[in-house]
């Protein structure tokens, strides 16, 4: 039994979420990325009251680490961390290309792809560069995540033998280079049921952050959602 506040402020659009046994109990979420410091503190307070929980009987607190906005990442980290001193509740921490490979595997579930399709995230990351990883069907890494310049010859390897499915905000730059036929474009929606499922799976593991040492997982030294390039 699981009861887990879950964090993601790392892209364009934040999730707030409280979840019971990985099923979600209630939501908020913010489009403005330029506002997900004031938004984050008060949508938790109201998230709690609405799902009537306490702070206090929240088992764990979960964090989408990135990578993603600079900012957004250490607002969400501290948040989260901070909750977890104050609480004395563990901290579990999870890649935010994690969470949209696994939102897509769900989507995939009501859609036709074919057997072997591999799962792409892309998160705009300025310039012709995104962040990105590889995943399997059943979560598995193919491809750790990494900051990558995009080029047509970007995943020219796995496009090969598969189909890959490449999905959010940067796949943009990559549709207008890529030419390849097993390549499939399709809109995912980073969904907060996602996350629950992972948290849930992870806290029944005990597989805990450290709290103390937790950083982001920023994959560069700056990247920040609100840039104009």
């Amino acid at each position: 039994m699981s009861l887990i506040l879950n964090i993601d402020t790392a892209i364009d659009i934040a999730h707030i979420s409280v979840a019971k046994d990985g099923e979600v109990l209630a939501e908020v979420s913010n489009t403005d990325p330029k506002a997900h410091g004031s938004f984050l503190q008060p949508a938790i307070q109201s998230l709690l009251k609405n799902a009537c929980v306490t702070i206090h009987e929240l088992d764990a607190i979960a964090i989408s680490a990135g990578p993603g906005s600079y900012t957004g990442l250490r607002v969400g980290m501290a948040s989260a961390k901070g909750l977890c001193y104050a609480l004395n509740k563990p901290l579990i921490s999870i890649s935010t290309l994690e969470i949209l490979a696994s939102s897509a595997i769900w989507d995939s579930r009501q859609q036709a792809l074919p057997p072997s399709t591999l799962f792409c995230p892309m998160i705009d990351a300025r310039r012709m560069e995104v962040f990105t990883a590889l995943y399997d069907q059943k979560l598995q890494i193919v491809l750790a995540p990494c900051a990558m310049v995009l080029d047509e010859n970007s995943f020219a390897n796995g496009l090969l033998k598969n189909h890959i499915l490449f999905f959010g905000k940067g796949i943009k730059k990559w549709q207008s280079v890529c030419q390849n036929p097993n390549a499939i474009f399709r809109p995912v929606s980073n969904n907060s049921l996602a996350m629950s499922k992972l948290a849930a799976q992870k806290f029944e593991q005990k597989d805990f952050a450290n709290l103390y040492y937790s950083e982001p997982l920023y994959l560069k030294e700056f990247f920040d959602n609100n840039s104009k390039n």
